[in-house]
Formats: structure tokens, sequence, C-alpha cells
């Protein structure tokens, strides 16, 4: 007999298209489109594997999948997001979801992960326990990552099944990108969280202070070494240790590293005995270290114990989707610390947002959006409290005023907030081709309130 699956999905096409595509792989397919009959009915039969989406209309699918899992702790269930932050991620494992998938997925991936998932449920009743061990401190201090990129997302994932491991890891990404705040985010999701986290900028210390720092030092070792000093190696014991810009270290200096990295023990400068230390390496660079490799300038025994797993973060460029998202954090993140008070950003500074390239990636992004709230003297960002040089790469030569003359003459703030709701609508009705549900989610609104306001504005369900 084939395995029996439950898919729980509110939205009916979705429900529809699984339920016939599974069905076609020779599953045995109920569908429910809400948590409380999905609980309901596993108490009634037996079910192998549980497809549940995460936004559900009453009970969230992380909040039923605590539930299910203290009922049926044996239970197999798979969590589709649409949005894979790491703490989605990580709080899907920590309750016992087998893995997530990220929406819009391709169905062949989703074919994919089922027969996996369902292989290890079949080991497990024959007594053999695959099932992932997750275990996590509750720490304060974890690490933020937003994005709403099919690529970042799939980072997400893979950070969330990192963390729980010791291994070292290689984070790579142009300057900006963000290495800092994954390696924190690989720290803080860890059960090294009660840890230290340490970093040090390769490239900002000469070699030899790098090496004292790194290594510590006795008193009397060199000249200014007037009192013993503990170094990095040691006070990243029992936590994470992350080396940025780890290509600017010299071939001296990653001799040494290497030995570290071997035998987990260390001489601090100018002493004999050995100190044992255990901290997990995080290593990150904006060059290319297999190019240095070639040239003599990086060693390649060194790169492959650091390059256990490597992470790549794409450039803020290949993730369009992130731009009004993180500069709407950033916005209120800078009205909060300057005690400003902004709506939003007018729809031509969005257009000058979504067209400028970002070669300083999300750190550009961020004090372009600083610069702009200092700037700004209204309720909205206007294209002109941006830098000069974004405004300067706006494709059309001159800038349109958000509202025409009419409306410019509006003598209410109701009237012309109106004008702008509707506007600001249309504009995210493009952005997400259409979709209503991804749509209100980047609003910040219920579906329902966005069909409300599409009937009040008159705005055709069918933007393209």
């Amino acid at each position: 007999m084939s395995e029996k699956i439950l898919i729980v999905e509110d939205e009916l096409n979705l429900r529809k298209l699984l339920s016939i595509f599974l069905t076609q792989q020779q599953y045995q397919v109920i569908a429910v489109d809400n948590a409380e009959e999905a609980i309901e009915l596993l108490a009634q039969q037996p079910i192998d594997l549980i497809l549940m989406d995460n936004r559900l209309p009453q009970m969230t699918g992380l909040e039923a999948l605590k539930i299910i899992k203290e009922i049926h702790p044996e239970m197999f269930i798979i969590l589709m997001t649409a949005y894979a932050g790491v703490d989605t991620a990580v709080e899907a494992l920590k309750l016992g979801a087998i893995d997530y998938i990220v929406k819009p997925f391709d169905l062949n991936e989703l074919k994919a992960l089922i027969k996996r998932t369902l292989e290890l449920s079949k080991a497990k009743k024959q007594g053999i326990d695959l099932s992932p061990k997750i275990q996590l401190s509750n720490s304060d201090n974890q690490g933020h990552i937003l994005t709403n990129s099919p690529n970042m997302m799939e980072l997400c994932r893979n950070i969330a099944k990192i963390s729980q491991t010791k291994t070292t890891v290689l984070i790579t990404g142009e300057s900006g990108t963000g290495k800092e705040l994954v390696a924190k985010t690989i720290h803080y999701y860890s059960t090294r969280s009660t840890g230290p986290f340490i970093k040090v900028n390769c490239g900002a210390l000469p070699e030899t202070l790098l090496e004292s720092t790194l290594f510590g030092h006795e008193k009397g070792s060199f000249t200014g070494a007037y009192q013993r000093q503990i170094g990095l190696f040691e006070r990243a014991h029992r936590g994470t240790l992350f080396l940025d810009e780890v290509a600017e270290m010299s071939t001296n200096l990653q001799v040494k590293l290497l030995r570290v990295i071997q035998e987990r023990e260390f001489e601090p400068l100018g002493g004999s005995r050995l100190i044992k230390t255990d901290f997990r390496l995080i290593a990150a660079t904006n060059r290319s270290l297999q190019d240095m490799i070639s040239t003599g300038e990086f060693r390649e025994d060194l790169f492959y114990r650091l390059n256990v797993m490597e992470l790549s973060l794409p450039p803020l460029r290949n993730r369009k989707n992130d731009v009004m998202l993180l500069a709407r954090y950033f916005a209120n993140q800078f009205c909060h610390e300057n005690n400003k008070e902004l709506l939003d950003f007018s729809i031509s500074a969005v257009e000058v947002l979504n067209q400028y390239a970002w070669p300083g990636n999300v750190r550009e992004l961020s004090n372009a959006i600083e610069h702009a709230v200092v700037m700004s003297n209204g309720l909205f960002i206007y294209p002109q409290d941006l830098p000069a040089h974004i405004i300067a790469h706006k494709k059309t030569p001159d800038f349109n005023p958000d509202f025409s003359e009419d409306e410019q003459s509006s003598t209410t703030l109701k009237e012309k907030v109106k004008i702008y709701e509707k506007e600001l609508i249309i504009n995210e009705l493009k952005l997400n081709r259409g979709h209503r549900e991804n749509t209100a989610r980047s609003l910040g609104i219920s579906k329902r309130t966005l069909l409300y306001k599409m009937q009040e504005y008159e705005i055709a369900e069918t933007i393209n």
C-alpha cells in the first residue's frame, strides 16, 4: 500500500496542485485547509507524512507542529514557508520538523524531499534512527537575517543546519554583503551560543600585532610586553572565533593558524606551555582564495581546512526582492535613533532604490537610508533625500513628482494619504506580479484588507 500524505494548506489553488501532483506520484493524499482539522484527522487515521504551510488562518504551522509532535512524536512533518528566515528554520527543526521547503518551490525538488523523508520514516519504523538530533540553547543575542529572495532563503536553510554542527565554515562574498552577520547568526543558533563570539579583522592589523592578538603573549616576550596578554584563541574557548578577511593573513601566520586548527593547541608568544582550546572557527573573505593559491599568496592546505563548509553570499544586485525589505527595516531603525516619524518611501524613491546596482551591497544601502532619514522633512522619503550619486543613476532624466498638480492641491492629509496608498498598492501588486497574498504580506496587511482596498480604489485584480 502506498504512503499516505496529509496536506495542510489554506490556499485553494496550491492545495489542489499539490493533491494532483502527489496523487500522480502514487501517494494516498488527504488535503485540508487548516491546522485544527489536521490535528483532528490524525486522531482518526494513520498518516505517514504531513506537508504543512506555516501561514494558516487560525493556528500557524509552527504552533500546529508543536502540538502534533507532542501527541505524535514520531510523525514526520515538512513545513512550507514563503519567508525562510533563519529563526523560522531553526524553530521548525527545534520543534521536530524533519525539514522545510521555501515557496515558491520546484515540484521536482518537493518530490525528492518527500522521497527522502519517507525513506527516513521507513528506516525509523525498522528500528534505524536516522532523524536529526537538534539541541538549541536559548539565547537572546540572535542574528537576524531579513530576506525575501530565493537565493538567500536557501542560504538561511543551510545556516540553520550548519549551526547545529561544530564544523569549520568559510563565508565568501563581496564587501558589505553581511558576512559578519551570517557568522553571528551561526554562533547564536548553535550549541555554543552561551560562549563568547570573538571576531578579528585580519586585514586591519599588521602581522606582528595580529599574531600577538591571536596567540597572546607572556610578559617580557618583546619590547612593550609589560604584562601577559590572553590571545583570541584562548578567549574563544567553548565559543566561536570569527576571522574576517582571512585572505589578508600573511603566509607565515597561515602556517601557524593551520597548526592550531589541526592540533587545537598553541603556545603564546614568548611562552613554552601548550594551551588547549576548543573553539569553532568561522572565516570570511571577499577575495578568491583559489586564485590566491595559484599565485602562492594562500596555502592550499589551509584552504581545505577552512573550506569544510562554504556559504557564498549573493550581492544585493542579485537580491532585488530584498532592497525595499531592507530599506524599510533600516528606515525604521534610523527613525527610532533620530526621533523622527516616517510613513514610507515615495513611489519615485522606490524606483530609484530598485534601479540602483548597490556595488557596496547591504552596507551601502544602510548608509543611504540613514542619509535619507536625516535629510527628509516630511512623512515620506523622496528621491532628493537620497545621496546624490544614487539619484544620478535613475534611468529617466528627471524625477516626476509623486502627486500630480491636482493631487498636490488636495487640502487634506487624508486625501493625499489615499492617493499615496493607491499608488503603493498598485506598485506592490506589480512587484509581486499580481499575487494578492504576497502583496498583502509585503504591505503588512491582511489579504482581506488588501481586497477591500483594491475594491475601494477600483484597482484591477490582474496586474502584470
